[in-house]
């Protein structure tokens, strides 16, 4: 894994805490005789899920004699609560994105929690080139070169899950019930895109801590990091100018190899690794911010409550004195080994990156989908610097992924900075939450576009916290955030019967 791209691209991490399982058992309605040759079933997931494959197209767009090649996309289905087709109940659809549908499925107790409430059907469908969705027979080939790896777009991705929600009804009988389509992060600028995409398919959209304007090539390239400076200099003072302070300490250590030893024993860093010490800080810090959820939650690692408190609270523990490495270690130690087992030194190589689909990420991020994060102002609490160029981004990714990026495509589909008035023109039935606290909120929708494209925003949110499973602990604010996206979503599906003269209660 090349950490220049770390710093570069849009990361995961954006998953909601791990929500609690629930047993499955799939309605007489899913017999053997009624499913088609396109979906086939593997086995139940501990996560409550049973996991199945739709025999999907390569290349939805071209009809050359490889588009017609097909892979197994892999997806998750829960049937406790789905009323069925003869009630057309709702079936809920969350788009995957760049990681394992696992994964989502799992931080993703949102959908879970509201299925007895609509009688939903719950499916969780894995985004091509990830996971175990590989075309070409596994992640190998189908990255071997620009050839194999060209066949990962959002357009592609977005097509796959229409031709699967299309087939889905098809096979269930269902094609009266609405379909209502989820996503967090770059999965909410998925699910966003598929609402605007394919209306006929989605009845509406909960798109999480989306930053669909940030595509935009002249997007202000500082506000991510000024978000994540405004989260730690509001929640402590001395322990931003710590932070703040520390980057010229590490350079001084990266010129002295004495220094450069004695950094890597206070920093409990794996012997050698003391090189890649800013970026280490750097991974923790964003994510930190980003993740700064209410409530204990796990994603690479597990987290305390207000991680970004609990680490400021370490920095400022008078028992570390003046030694600024002590004090970043009692941060980093809460980020990266909150459970304790993190062993006797921390691998930086390994922190954090198990789980991830970077072959996938960085394609992407080095074709289409750039999403500025590189700058940093004088009172950044990052070190003071320019982003990075259009050019030099370009010449990276044709040096490291041998294709030349369209940067601009994205907000030429999909709009961009003028997507406001677009939505306003002809777009309905979005949800667009944001957090303030989590650095993506600078490219989200904030303000409410109509009365059917709608903006939540949480003052005191992270990201896509709304979609996290609830819990006891859940602050009254979070608690109506979900309130008011259920009521919506029950809004739409009632519009939706009415049109159709389906009588049903929810």
């Amino acid at each position: 894994m090349n950490p220049i791209f770390l710093l570069l691209v849009f990361s995961l991490f954006s998953l909601p805490p791990f929500s609690s399982s629930h047993g499955f058992h799939f309605p007489s309605l899913l017999k053997p005789s009624q499913i088609s040759k396109r979906h086939n079933s593997d086995q139940k997931s501990s996560h409550g899920y049973e996991t199945k494959h739709f025999t999907q197209i390569l290349d939805h767009f071209n009809y050359h004699p490889k588009s017609y090649i097909s892979f197994q996309q892999r997806y998750l289905v829960n049937g406790d609560y789905w009323g069925g087709a003869a009630k057309s109940s709702p079936i809920f659809v969350y788009a995957g994105n760049e990681a394992s549908i696992d994964i989502f499925a799992d931080n993703n107790g949102f959908l879970l929690d509201i299925a007895p409430t609509f009688e939903a059907l719950i499916v969780f469908i894995e985004h091509r080139y990830y996971g175990k969705s590989f075309p070409f027979g596994s992640e190998e080939e189908a990255f071997q070169n620009a050839t194999t790896a060209g066949y990962l777009s959002i357009s592609q991705a977005l097509a796959d899950y229409a031709a699967f929600v299309v087939d889905l009804k098809k096979n269930l009988s269902a094609e009266s019930s609405p379909v209502v389509v989820f996503g967090g992060s770059y999965g909410g600028m998925l699910a966003a895109w598929f609402r605007l995409k394919y209306p006929h398919l989605a009845i509406g959209a909960l798109a999480s801590s989306a930053p669909i304007l940030q595509i935009d090539p002249t997007f202000d390239p500082y506000i991510f990091n000024d978000i994540v400076t405004k989260d730690y200099r509001s929640t402590s003072e001395n322990c931003y100018k710590v932070i703040k302070n520390s980057w010229d300490e590490i350079d001084k250590a990266y010129n002295d190899s004495i220094k450069l030893e004695k950094m890597e024993s206070s920093l409990r860093l794996c012997k050698g690794q003391g090189l890649y010490t800013q970026y280490w800080l750097s991974n923790a810090l964003i994510y930190a911010a980003m993740t700064d959820y209410p409530t204990p939650s796990y994603l690479l690692q597990p987290l305390p409550a207000y991680p970004v408190n609990e680490m400021c609270k370490a920095i400022d523990n008078p028992n570390t004195g003046n030694d600024t490495f002590s004090k970043l270690y009692g941060a980093m130690n809460i980020y990266y080994n909150f459970t304790g087992t993190a062993g006797e030194c921390f691998n930086i190589s390994t922190a954090g990156t198990d789980r991830l689909g970077y072959s996938g990420w960085e394609w992407q991020t080095c074709t289409e989908l750039d999403l500025p994060t590189s700058g940093n102002s004088k009172e950044s609490i990052f070190p003071e610097s320019k982003p990075t160029s259009i050019k030099d981004l370009t010449n990276l990714c044709k040096s490291y992924e041998h294709v030349e990026p369209r940067f601009s495509w994205p907000s030429i589909e999909f709009g961009a900075s003028i997507i406001k008035k677009s939505l306003k023109r002809y777009g309905s039935n979005i949800i667009f939450f944001n957090g303030l606290r989590d650095p993506w909120s600078g490219g989200g929708i904030l303000k409410s576009i109509s009365s059917t494209v709608i903006a939540i925003v949480a003052a005191e949110g992270a990201h896509h916290v709304d979609l996290r499973g609830s819990t006891m602990e859940d602050p009254k604010w979070l608690q109506d955030v979900r309130e008011r996206e259920v009521q919506i979503i029950k809004q739409w599906i009632r519009e939706y019967y009415e049109d159709f003269s389906i009588s049903e209660n929810i």
